[in-house]
């Protein structure tokens, strides 16, 4: 059989090919004598001087970053230990005194428990069944709220918002309340994440107190201890032009990809292919 160019093995090596009738070199070969004349080796200098992240887009609620010079199996890795393996703290135990509400007790307690809560998980030890609860283990929270007619309300009007207080239960009626020396600590701001969280809805005279005990955990033990909605990686999308495009042909291939992917430019009547942002490249082609 005639050996593979150069080239060849080059793409083979580093490419995965979204071809015509289907997807090129979707496994992992750069491991030692697959290929004569490369060294695949593991180095560690090496890994260090080709290994780079770049930070694509962060917010208090999204990070997008890049990872270079590493396989897809240690992103998905990646993507594995922020969805199962990074602790947060979540409602574990849920004492209720009274609700009256129409939402039942184990109900009520579940979605408790999913309501993220801003907490540096670093400031605490992990608590076993054993162990009692304190200020090194547990975070408490209370939610107390009762709902009553607005006397001030018009008497046509129709709207609960209008017609009622604490009609709606919300996260933000999550209370900290502090175990031994937490309240010393002048970093401490332990909160519900979001403050709009609708967790039940009330009517005069219906009340819910309960008593909230948080704790260190990971999502490998359960989902409310998941610190992501989601964790995703893709392949970074590579596109080459192999001639210069212009006119018409520009303006249908802007057409061929998703929006955004081609930005094409208008110079004297004639449309130019301008630049290229892969990243935007979904792999649906309109052809």
């Amino acid at each position: 059989p005639k050996m593979a160019a150069p080239g060849g093995v080059e793409e083979m090596r580093s490419r995965v090919v979204l071809g015509e009738f289907g997807v090129r070199n979707v496994h992992t070969t750069d491991f030692p004598g697959n290929y004569s004349g490369y060294d695949d080796s593991w180095d560690k200098e090496k890994f260090e001087k080709n290994f780079r992240i770049d930070i694509i887009h962060m917010d208090e609620s999204t990070l997008e970053f890049d990872m270079v010079g590493i396989d897809a199996a240690i992103a998905n890795a990646f993507r594995r230990i922020l969805l199962a393996e990074v602790p947060t703290m979540a409602v574990e135990k849920v004492f209720v005194y009274n609700n009256t509400s129409i939402v039942q007790d184990e109900i009520l307690a579940h979605r408790l428990g999913l309501i993220p809560i801003r907490a540096d998980p670093r400031l605490f030890e992990y608590k076993s069944e054993e162990d009692e609860c304190d200020e090194i283990n547990t975070l408490q929270f209370q939610l107390k709220i009762k709902c009553s007619k607005n006397p001030q309300a018009a008497k046509e009007s129709s709207d609960p918002s209008e017609l009622y207080i604490n009609h709606k239960v919300y996260s933000k009626h999550m209370e900290w309340v502090p175990l031994g020396s937490q309240a010393d600590n002048l970093n401490a701001d332990f909160r519900p994440v979001h403050d709009d969280i609708l967790i039940a809805q009330l009517r005069p005279g219906q009340e819910i107190d309960v008593l909230m005990h948080c704790v260190k955990g990971i999502g490998k033990d359960h989902a409310k201890f998941s610190p992501v909605a989601t964790a995703s990686y893709r392949l970074l999308p590579e596109i080459t032009l192999l001639q210069p495009i212009e006119g018409e042909a520009a303006e249908r291939l802007k057409k061929c990809f998703s929006p955004g992917v081609i930005e094409i430019q208008e110079i004297k009547g004639i449309w130019h292919f301008l630049h290229l942002h892969c990243k935007n490249h979904t792999l649906s082609l309109q052809i």
